[in-house]
Protein backbone atom coordinates (compact mmCIF):
# COMPACT_ATOMS: atom_id res chain seq x y z
CA UNK A 1 0.00 0.00 0.00
CA UNK A 2 1.24 3.15 -0.78
CA UNK A 3 0.70 5.96 1.68
CA UNK A 4 1.16 9.73 0.74
CA UNK A 5 0.84 13.00 2.82
CA UNK A 6 -0.85 15.77 0.97
CA UNK A 7 -0.24 19.38 1.69
CA UNK A 8 -3.82 20.17 0.85
CA UNK A 9 -6.90 18.09 1.63
CA UNK A 10 -8.89 18.02 -1.65
CA UNK A 11 -12.16 16.09 -0.15
CA UNK A 12 -13.02 19.64 1.93
CA UNK A 13 -12.44 21.93 -1.34
CA UNK A 14 -15.07 19.90 -2.93
CA UNK A 15 -17.23 19.43 -0.09
CA UNK A 16 -16.82 22.74 1.22
CA UNK A 17 -15.88 21.46 4.67
CA UNK A 18 -19.48 19.60 5.28
CA UNK A 19 -19.59 16.20 6.35
CA UNK A 20 -22.60 15.18 5.66
CA UNK A 21 -22.33 16.78 1.90
CA UNK A 22 -23.54 14.79 -1.20
CA UNK A 23 -23.04 15.45 -4.90
CA UNK A 24 -26.97 15.43 -5.71
CA UNK A 25 -28.25 17.75 -3.27
CA UNK A 26 -26.30 20.79 -5.24
CA UNK A 27 -27.53 23.09 -8.34
CA UNK A 28 -25.79 22.19 -11.89
CA UNK A 29 -23.57 25.00 -11.55
CA UNK A 30 -22.44 24.00 -7.94
CA UNK A 31 -21.66 20.14 -8.95
CA UNK A 32 -19.69 21.30 -12.20
CA UNK A 33 -17.58 23.57 -10.26
CA UNK A 34 -16.86 21.38 -7.50
CA UNK A 35 -16.74 18.39 -9.86
CA UNK A 36 -13.72 20.67 -11.72
CA UNK A 37 -11.55 21.25 -8.48
CA UNK A 38 -11.67 17.74 -7.60
CA UNK A 39 -10.55 17.38 -11.54
CA UNK A 40 -8.11 19.89 -11.08
CA UNK A 41 -6.70 18.56 -7.85
CA UNK A 42 -6.49 14.99 -9.30
CA UNK A 43 -4.53 16.48 -12.15
CA UNK A 44 -2.10 18.17 -9.99
CA UNK A 45 -1.04 14.80 -8.89
CA UNK A 46 0.30 13.77 -11.97
CA UNK A 47 3.71 14.82 -13.96
CA UNK A 48 2.77 17.14 -16.59
CA UNK A 49 -0.69 17.54 -15.57
CA UNK A 50 -2.35 15.00 -17.23
CA UNK A 51 -1.81 11.54 -19.04
CA UNK A 52 0.94 11.46 -20.94
CA UNK A 53 2.21 8.35 -22.74
CA UNK A 54 -0.61 6.08 -21.84
CA UNK A 55 -0.25 2.47 -22.72
CA UNK A 56 -3.57 2.77 -26.18
CA UNK A 57 -4.51 -1.07 -24.49
CA UNK A 58 -4.42 0.41 -21.20
CA UNK A 59 -6.50 3.32 -22.58
CA UNK A 60 -8.84 1.10 -24.09
CA UNK A 61 -9.42 -1.28 -20.68
CA UNK A 62 -9.90 1.75 -18.58
CA UNK A 63 -12.54 3.63 -20.80
CA UNK A 64 -14.69 0.29 -21.27
CA UNK A 65 -15.42 0.62 -17.62
CA UNK A 66 -19.04 1.46 -16.83
CA UNK A 67 -20.41 2.91 -14.19
CA UNK A 68 -23.40 0.68 -13.41
CA UNK A 69 -24.77 -2.69 -14.84
CA UNK A 70 -21.25 -4.28 -13.96
CA UNK A 71 -21.62 -8.12 -14.55
CA UNK A 72 -18.97 -8.72 -11.39
CA UNK A 73 -21.08 -6.43 -9.10
CA UNK A 74 -24.90 -5.34 -10.00
CA UNK A 75 -25.68 -7.83 -12.26
CA UNK A 76 -24.20 -10.53 -9.87
CA UNK A 77 -26.52 -9.16 -7.26
CA UNK A 78 -29.22 -8.51 -9.26
CA UNK A 79 -29.44 -12.64 -10.11
CA UNK A 80 -28.61 -13.46 -6.56
CA UNK A 81 -32.00 -11.81 -5.26
CA UNK A 82 -34.06 -12.79 -8.12
CA UNK A 83 -33.06 -16.43 -7.24
CA UNK A 84 -33.64 -15.41 -3.78
CA UNK A 85 -37.23 -14.59 -4.38
CA UNK A 86 -36.51 -10.83 -2.98
CA UNK A 87 -38.38 -8.00 -5.05
CA UNK A 88 -39.48 -4.29 -4.94
CA UNK A 89 -36.43 -2.93 -5.11
CA UNK A 90 -35.58 0.09 -7.15
CA UNK A 91 -32.41 0.39 -8.89
CA UNK A 92 -29.98 3.38 -9.49
CA UNK A 93 -32.69 5.35 -7.77
CA UNK A 94 -31.71 9.24 -8.00
CA UNK A 95 -33.98 10.48 -5.53
CA UNK A 96 -32.13 8.30 -2.71
CA UNK A 97 -29.23 10.09 -1.90
CA UNK A 98 -25.53 8.75 -2.93
CA UNK A 99 -27.99 6.92 -5.81
CA UNK A 100 -27.53 3.04 -4.14
CA UNK A 101 -27.34 0.16 -6.87
CA UNK A 102 -30.57 -1.08 -5.02
CA UNK A 103 -33.41 0.78 -3.29
CA UNK A 104 -35.80 -1.12 -0.49
CA UNK A 105 -38.40 2.22 -0.36
CA UNK A 106 -40.93 0.02 1.72
CA UNK A 107 -38.05 -0.98 4.11
CA UNK A 108 -35.54 2.28 3.54
CA UNK A 109 -32.57 0.03 2.92
CA UNK A 110 -30.02 0.93 0.73
CA UNK A 111 -27.53 -1.33 -0.61
CA UNK A 112 -24.24 -0.29 -2.89
CA UNK A 113 -22.09 -2.64 -4.38
CA UNK A 114 -18.48 -2.14 -4.48
CA UNK A 115 -15.71 -2.87 -6.67
CA UNK A 116 -12.34 -3.74 -4.59
CA UNK A 117 -10.53 -1.51 -6.62
CA UNK A 118 -12.65 1.29 -7.15
CA UNK A 119 -13.75 1.71 -3.40
CA UNK A 120 -10.63 0.35 -1.19
CA UNK A 121 -11.24 -2.84 -0.26
CA UNK A 122 -8.93 -3.54 2.78
CA UNK A 123 -8.96 -7.10 1.63
CA UNK A 124 -8.01 -7.35 -2.20
CA UNK A 125 -7.89 -3.64 -3.20
CA UNK A 126 -4.75 -1.72 -3.89
CA UNK A 127 -2.64 0.95 -5.66
CA UNK A 128 -1.60 1.12 -8.89
CA UNK A 129 2.06 1.55 -8.80
CA UNK A 130 2.14 3.87 -11.78
CA UNK A 131 0.89 7.08 -11.41
CA UNK A 132 0.50 6.16 -7.37
CA UNK A 133 -0.10 9.85 -6.19
CA UNK A 134 -3.10 10.33 -8.49
CA UNK A 135 -4.86 7.14 -7.92
CA UNK A 136 -4.12 7.15 -4.08
CA UNK A 137 -6.03 10.61 -3.81
CA UNK A 138 -8.93 9.21 -6.55
CA UNK A 139 -9.24 6.20 -4.72
CA UNK A 140 -9.13 7.53 -1.21
CA UNK A 141 -11.99 10.20 -2.34
CA UNK A 142 -14.42 7.20 -3.53
CA UNK A 143 -13.79 5.98 -0.07
CA UNK A 144 -14.68 9.06 1.69
CA UNK A 145 -17.58 9.63 -0.41
CA UNK A 146 -19.05 6.37 0.19
CA UNK A 147 -18.55 7.22 4.48
CA UNK A 148 -20.20 10.49 3.69
CA UNK A 149 -22.97 9.02 1.84
CA UNK A 150 -23.62 6.30 4.43
CA UNK A 151 -24.07 9.18 7.03
CA UNK A 152 -26.43 11.37 5.63
CA UNK A 153 -28.41 7.74 4.81
CA UNK A 154 -28.29 6.99 8.34
CA UNK A 155 -29.22 10.02 9.34
CA UNK A 156 -32.31 9.95 7.02
CA UNK A 157 -33.47 6.93 8.44
CA UNK A 158 -32.58 4.52 6.18
CA UNK A 159 -30.49 1.37 6.38
CA UNK A 160 -27.11 1.18 4.18
CA UNK A 161 -26.02 -2.18 3.29
CA UNK A 162 -22.61 -2.07 1.81
CA UNK A 163 -21.38 -5.46 -0.55
CA UNK A 164 -18.06 -6.25 -1.96
CA UNK A 165 -17.59 -7.36 -5.50
CA UNK A 166 -15.20 -10.29 -3.73
CA UNK A 167 -18.35 -11.35 -1.71
CA UNK A 168 -20.42 -12.21 -4.70
CA UNK A 169 -17.69 -14.99 -5.56
CA UNK A 170 -18.33 -17.65 -3.72
CA UNK A 171 -21.87 -19.64 -2.84
CA UNK A 172 -21.34 -19.64 1.24
CA UNK A 173 -20.87 -15.75 0.66
CA UNK A 174 -23.51 -15.22 -1.62
CA UNK A 175 -26.02 -16.99 1.29
CA UNK A 176 -24.23 -14.56 3.91
CA UNK A 177 -24.89 -11.70 1.48
CA UNK A 178 -28.51 -12.29 1.32
CA UNK A 179 -29.18 -13.25 4.26
CA UNK A 180 -27.67 -9.67 5.15
CA UNK A 181 -30.00 -7.86 2.79
CA UNK A 182 -32.98 -9.88 3.94
CA UNK A 183 -32.11 -8.92 8.01
CA UNK A 184 -31.67 -5.49 6.88
CA UNK A 185 -35.74 -5.49 5.16
CA UNK A 186 -37.11 -7.20 7.85
CA UNK A 187 -35.25 -4.91 10.73
CA UNK A 188 -36.69 -1.41 8.62
CA UNK A 189 -40.37 -2.96 8.59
Amino acid sequence: MVRISYSRDWSQDICGGNSLWTWNKCNPRTFLRRSALMERSLRDKLAGGGFGRVNPTRSKVMSSIKGRNNKSTEVSLRMLMVRSGLNSWQMNNRAVDGKPDFYFPDAKVAIFVDGCFWHCCTRCGHFPKTRSAFWSAKLMGNRLRDQRTNSNLRLKGVRVVRIWEHELAGNMSQKTVIHRICKAIEAGR
